[in-house]
């Protein structure tokens, strides 16, 4: 498997792009969306204005990577490889990608859109989903203590289902915890 360490990658895209170990890396205006990327590995590496919507990701290790202004939509994150796994999402469409039973503590979602995004199951103690849209997202069985929710918009979190213990909510947020018990508030 070829590496490659602290490099530069602007404008590839799937044609050019070879699997391998890419470790300090940056992808800036890549278009890797629908590639399959069994074989890759990336720590520490940063995507910015990428488009990798529809990837596929089974056994690909993500370990302190950063995405920023990315389209990422219809990603199984769930196939990739979970050991210590560790991302920081900001500005990103996540619309309808699976999280499903990942342990992701500490993952920041700032100011992502993230439609019918899946979280069963998940561990996102201590995440940050500030700002961030989240219609239609599914949080079930899902670890939530001290994750923080201010200023997000459109979720439905069931208190009976999920741990939310310390989480924070705006005061906006409520009808997102409440509108299963058709309370009505202000």
């Amino acid at each position: 498997m070829s590496y490659h360490s602290n490099l530069n990658f602007h404008n590839v895209n799937s044609e050019n792009f070879q699997p391998g170990e890419y470790e300090g890396c940056s992808f800036s205006q890549c278009n890797f969306a629908g590639m399959n990327l069994q074989g890759f590995s990336f720590e520490d590496c940063s995507f910015t204005n990428c488009d990798l919507s529809n990837c596929k990701v089974p056994g690909v290790s993500f370990r302190g990577v950063t995405f920023e202004s990315c389209k990422m939509l219809g990603i199984h994150f769930q196939s990739c490889n979970p050991f210590l796994i560790e991302f920081t999402f900001k500005n990103c469409q996540l619309d309808y990608c699976g999280f499903y039973n990942l342990q992701l503590k500490k993952t920041v979602f700032s100011s992502c859109r993230m439609l019918e995004a899946d979280f069963t199951m998940a561990n996102l103690t201590a995440s940050s989903f500030v700002g961030s849209e989240l219609s239609g997202a599914v949080f079930d069985q899902t670890v939530l203590e001290k994750a923080d929710f201010r200023e997000a918009q459109n979720y439905r979190i069931d208190p009976e289902l999920n741990r939310i213990k310390g989480a924070r909510f705006d005061l906006d947020g409520l009808p997102g915890l409440l509108g299963k018990y058709g309370i009505k508030i202000g």
